[in-house]
């Protein structure tokens, strides 16, 4: 007998309707069609809600109670909020260890690991389109050799390194996108041009898939190693979305091939409180493509093998697994960590 099927309920239209009837979840759209998603007999794992729908509060007590993942979506596709469990904090032991981590060493070790990992990751994906890679023995050498008691100096010597490499790795990288719209420089916050606003749209989606598998894994999102602790900012999240960006980059180069400066939309916003700028994104029909993509992407296969059994898995499986593993790690569980590494095939 086959196991229960994992479904993902997203509302990504206008006017529907998300409620909760006789162990069922019920999605009615503005047309009045309705759809039934039996809670025991399908795996209901994620839903996502988008500004402009609406949830019934038993609805919302469901999803909270089976531990369902929730995110909520701005209408323009952009993750700002998810549903957190009460049991969510519980394992205190894993945020004591990920705090003693900071003063022990270890907290050093794993942010050069998170680095090394990267820039591994950067050259999978410029070998796949026959680019040339980064010097990763010369890369290794330099990060071998950053030694501080500071771990604020050795956070700051190791983003020179991680930055020079992406520098390096984007400029090839875009040359693999259509003229019509390529860039020359990676651009992250208040970006101009439509490529790195794509870009900004999915890698807050695996923001979010990063942030909810460290929250599975009862680690402090907040309390990072390579990044900073800022208010604000969710630096332990930061770290390990360093693992997966090219996963989300191969998607972007593969989905791109289809986009046309059409495809854009610009519009005037605030920069500053004396100044304007005009910014381009993608067009609504394109951004909601795209999410449906990524989900997609998100779900797609990869050669990793699973912690117990299987040479194959999901990439957001990997991402929550990488999770559980560092946890462990943090617990002495573990004599090391090793990140595992991939590209789309």
């Amino acid at each position: 007998m086959g196991g229960a099927k994992v479904l993902k309920i997203i509302l990504d239209g206008r006017g529907s309707y998300l409620g909760m009837e006789k162990g069922c979840f019920v999605v009615r759209d503005r047309e009045d069609n309705v759809e039934r998603f039996p809670l025991f007999e399908n795996e209901v794992g994620e839903v996502v809600l988008k500004s402009g729908n609406a949830v019934s509060t038993g609805a919302l007590a469901s999803l909270g109670f089976w531990g369902i993942d929730v995110l909520i979506l701005t209408q323009r596709g952009r993750p700002v909020a998810m549903l957190k469990s009460l049991d969510d904090d519980s394992h205190v032991k894993t945020r004591v260890c990920q705090y003693e981590a900071l003063k022990n060493g270890k907290g050093v070790e794993v942010a050069k690991r998170l680095v090394f990992a990267r820039v591994e990751s950067q050259n999978l994906l410029l070998r796949k389109h026959g680019l040339r890679q980064l010097d990763l023995l010369g890369v290794k050498r330099r990060i071998e050799g950053v030694e501080s008691d500071s771990l604020r100096a050795v956070r700051r010597r190791l983003l020179s390194i991680e930055g020079n490499c992406s520098n390096r790795y984007f400029r090839q990288v875009f040359q693999l996108f259509p003229k019509s719209i390529r860039v020359v420089n990676r651009r992250t916050f208040r970006a101009y041009d439509g490529v790195n606003n794509t870009f900004n749209l999915a890698y807050a989606v695996l923001k979010w898939k990063v942030h909810r598998a460290i929250i599975k894994a009862k680690l402090e999102p907040y309390l990072g190693f390579l990044h900073s602790e800022q208010f604000g900012k969710p630096s332990l999240v930061c770290d390990f979305m360093e693992l997966y960006r090219c996963l989300v980059d191969g998607f972007l180069i593969q989905y791109s091939q289809k986009l046309r400066k059409k495809d854009f939309k610009t519009k005037r916003e605030d920069y500053s409180s004396k100044r304007k700028g005009k910014r381009e994104y993608l067009c609504e029909e394109k951004a909601r493509d795209l999410m449906r993509g990524l989900y997609g992407f998100f779900e797609s296969k990869v050669d990793v093998p699973r912690i117990r059994h299987g040479s194959h898995q999901t990439v957001e499986t990997l991402i929550n697994e990488e999770a559980l593993l560092f946890a462990k790690y943090l617990r002495n569980e573990r004599d090391s960590w090793c990140p595992r590494i991939t590209i789309p095939a």
